[in-house]
């Protein structure tokens, strides 16, 4: 089984631009999306995402974990396209910036649209405890907190957020 251990980081500053290698803009749709996942009707969400000529379809568990069992697999762009256009409840769109320190390889989404303002760094780590950098740009830790998983962007996005929501999910890390 294919297990991605991963964390996810709020930035508390624009200091990582400075090291950006290459950007990509994606847009990612739901087959099986949050309101799925919350019912219990699913155990992992379901995803299609596009880059550039590049389509795939993404299976993540849907464990709240640094380490979730997570599967990937090719799709033709126009079929991807398809998807997106028909069969997912919305379209989450952000560019990733890849930022590499001291040969660790941070990917830094900037989201668009209805997530607009909100900019979080992930890191793919070997093991659960891997030592990794932490640049002075990078800030606290939601890793564990499900607001900021992707497929719950599209059922409430940030820019839905409440002030109080933000400080409260602030407070949490």
């Amino acid at each position: 089984m294919a297990i991605e251990i991963e964390r996810k980081f709020l930035l508390a500053n624009d200091g990582w631009r400075a090291g950006v290698e290459r950007s990509e803009s994606m847009a990612q749709g739901y087959l099986v999306d949050a309101q799925a996942l919350r019912a219990g009707l699913a155990h992992a969400s379901v995803r299609v995402r596009v880059a550039g000529a590049r389509a795939w379809l993404n299976i993540k568990a849907a464990t709240l974990a640094i380490a979730r069992a997570e599967f990937e697999y090719p799709v033709p762009l126009d079929e991807a396209k398809a998807m997106l256009a028909t069969l997912c409840n919305g379209v989450l769109e952000k560019t990733r910036h890849y930022v590499r320190i001291d040969g660790t390889l941070f990917e830094v989404d900037e989201f668009a649209g209805d997530n607009a303002g909100l900019v979080v760094a992930e890191v793919e780590l070997p093991t659960v405890d891997a030592p990794f950098p932490r640049p002075p740009w990078l800030g606290r830790e939601v890793s564990a907190l499900v607001r900021y998983y992707n497929v719950n962007l599209i059922a409430h996005p940030y820019r839905q957020w409440s002030p109080a929501e933000r400080v409260a999910e602030d407070a949490a890390c």
